[in-house]
């Protein structure tokens, strides 16, 4: 069975755990959960149909849920090993998010673990032999960044541990969702490295210099309360409301118009990664374009007359 070191740090008494209504051995490719128990802690409540990808996944559940279907669902699903992030998982992610960003019905996207675990980290199994040498010529971690660059919204659900690759996984989301349970923390420097996908970077703009500097030194965890209080964080629910918390507001988002949606994202992320002045300038560029769409006119017409807008994503 793989383990992570990060995993190895955790207390020993932790076993791995099953994502109730989710059948765990199953033929490869199979993308539609089993039947579901009465009242599982985790699970869309309004239906959800498999989404083809063709292919087969082994380390993820794929769906469409929500009323109108207009949500997508992944699930990490590698519970023997908390989920931890290994090469293999995140192959299969980058594909299950370009099948997603091309399907025309999903507005937004709803990513998470299990109970017990949302990824205790990156596998260090797979990469404690690793040398400089692969790491620097073969871009080791570079296909990360798959997740950061998808044009409609994420929302990352997080129960349990997010630790490690599993804290930069869901800071490479656009909205973080956190269970009462859940538990943030950069503890590479335990393992004698640092973060290598995005960790010292997002965590800081998310959080300030102070509280990341003392997260990425010290390997010190933080409590879903603490990382809603610093920022990390949107809201905080209680474990079994979680996951219906976040896919409704992926519903939310997905009944507005996906093209002006797509912009306003870009807009937002230009905070991040510009200069004040050169984002304001990315801000009324795309502001304009919205004047070109036909939701803007839709949406302007329906303000007026009273009326809910119809967006074509047009």
């Amino acid at each position: 069975m793989l383990r992570t070191a990060l995993w190895m740090m955790l207390p020993h008494k932790l076993a791995p755990t099953r994502f109730p209504g989710f059948a765990h051995t199953r033929p490869r490719g199979t993308l539609t959960p089993s039947p579901l128990p009465p009242r599982p802690p985790l699970r869309a409540p309004r239906g959800a149909r498999g989404c083809s990808a063709g292919a087969a996944f082994q380390y993820l559940l794929v769906q469409k849920t929500g009323a109108q279907k207009n949500v997508g669902l992944i699930q990490l699903n590698r519970p023997q090993a908390l989920n931890a992030l290994c090469e293999g998982l995140m192959a299969e992610l980058g594909r299950a998010l370009k099948t997603m960003e091309s399907d025309p019905e999903v507005g937004a996207i709803v990513l998470t673990g299990s109970q017990k675990a949302f990824a205790a980290g990156a596998d260090i199994k797979e990469m404690q032999n690793k040398t400089f040498q692969e790491c620097y010529s073969g871009g080791f971690l570079a296909g990360w960044d798959k997740v950061s660059i998808v044009r409609k919204p994420i929302i990352a659900a997080v129960n349990g541990f997010a630790l490690g690759g599993g804290c930069e996984l869901a800071m490479m989301c656009d909205i973080i969702y956190a269970g009462e349970k859940a538990q943030f923390g950069q503890p590479e420097i335990l393992l004698g490295t640092i973060p290598g996908a995005g960790g010292t970077q997002r965590l800081t703009r998310a959080v300030g210099k102070s509280l990341a500097m003392e997260m990425v030194l010290t390997g010190d965890r933080i409590s879903a309360q603490e990382a809603k209080e610093a920022g990390l964080v949107s809201k905080v629910y209680p474990v079994e409301k979680l996951l219906d918390a976040a896919i409704a507001c992926a519903e939310k988002i997905a009944s507005n118009s996906k093209l002006v949606t797509a912009m306003a994202k870009e807009s937002v992320n230009a905070a991040f990664e510009t200069t004040l002045t050169e984002g304001n300038r990315t801000e009324k560029r795309l502001f304009y374009a919205t004047f070109a769409t036909n939701d803007r006119k839709e949406g302007m017409k329906a303000f007026v007359e009273k009326r809910k807008a119809n967006f074509t994503d047009s």
